[in-house]
Parts: structure tokens; C-alpha cells; sequence
């Protein structure tokens, strides 16, 4: 009996020590920046956008956190990755479907946003130019406190939406058109 008590009490002891290990491993998965998702039916392509929101948490952002003409991940983390599942048209200019990492050139005015090739990338820190599909520039505009980097999607016609990073105080939208 001592035998069988002995047994019950490791077993007890055991699985105590592991859940303790998980509990404190999902701390040490927490994410400063909480990966996020957006998805939106325009026409019949599915255009969704995955990425990673930082917060601002007192920080000057534009030109200082986030350097003006430089390329920038668009989010945190992760490239911010975009994906489309018919050919599209951004801000007039042609793209094919497929899954794109989403990076932008900030500027104080106009941003440059650039679709690249290489869908799955940490960061820019492996960027390369010359896996652009598409670079296009917009112009920001203003908008109320966004402490959370945030995208949205807002369908404006049956074939086309408007996209919009926005953060801060501002926003960068930019026209996506689909064909039916």
C-alpha cells in the first residue's frame, strides 16, 4: 500500500512540475506586439492581411522609432504579410495573386509601399529590392490616436476596397481593384 502511495504521490509531483513549466513557458511566448489579422472579400478575392501591432507606449514614431526613407516592415516582428487570391490592381498598377511580404518607405508626406516576393520574412532585415512585384507611393493623411497599429479593409464597391495602415496620428490607405 506504502508502495501504491508512493507512486500516486510522484505522479501527483510530477505533473504539478510540468504544468508549472508550461504555465511559465506561455509567458515567455507572450507577444509585446500581438500578432493580428484582417480579411476581406472584395468581388470574389479574398484579399487578408497578417501582421503584428505594436504599440506607440509614449514613443515618437514617425522619422525617429520608424526612420523616414527607409524601408520599414510595416508592422512588427514578422514582415507584415499580404495576400490576394486572384490578380489585383493597387492604386492602378497591376499584381498577381499570391501571398506578399507588405513593407513601406515612410516618408513625411508620400510613403513608397512595396509588395515583395518573399511572402515569409523576419523583419526587413533580409530585404531585397530585387524581389519587388510592385512598388507604388500614396500620400497619409491624417487621423485621431491610434496607439495600436492597426489595418482595415473597407469595401467601397463591389470591385474595389480601401486599405489602410494606420497608427499614430496617421493613416496610409491605398486602392485595391479586383476584377469580376
Amino acid at each position: 500500500m506504502k508502495r501504491f502511495y508512493s507512486i500516486v504521490f510522484l505522479l501527483f509531483a510530477f505533473i504539478l512540475i510540468a504544468s508549472s513549466t508550461q504555465a511559465q513557458n506561455n509567458k515567455k511566448d507572450l507577444r509585446i506586439s500581438p500578432k493580428a489579422e484582417v480579411m476581406q472579400i472584395v468581388g470574389f478575392t479574398e484579399v487578408s492581411i497578417v501582421y503584428s501591432r505594436p504599440g506607440v507606449k509614449g514613443r515618437t514614431i514617425w522619422g525617429k522609432l520608424v526612420p523616414y526613407d527607409a524601408v520599414w516592415r510595416a508592422g512588427a516582428n514578422e514582415a507584415t504579410k499580404i495576400t490576394f487570391s486572384t490578380d489585383v490592381t493597387i492604386e492602378g498598377k497591376k499584381l498577381k495573386k499570391g501571398s506578399y511580404s507588405f513593407f513601406a518607405i515612410p516618408g513625411k508626406n508620400d510613403w513608397t509601399l512595396i509588395f515583395n516576393k518573399v511572402a515569409d520574412q523576419w523583419g526587413a532585415f533580409e530585404y531585397n529590392e530585387s524581389e519587388d512585384a510592385l512598388r507604388v507611393k500614396v500620400k497619409t493623411e491624417k487621423a485621431i490616436w491610434q496607439e495600436w497599429l492597426s489595418y482595415t479593409i473597407n469595401k467601397a464597391s463591389d470591385t474595389s476596397a480601401v486599405v489602410r495602415l494606420e497608427w499614430e496620428k496617421i493613416k496610409v490607405p491605398f486602392k485595391v481593384e479586383v476584377k469580376l
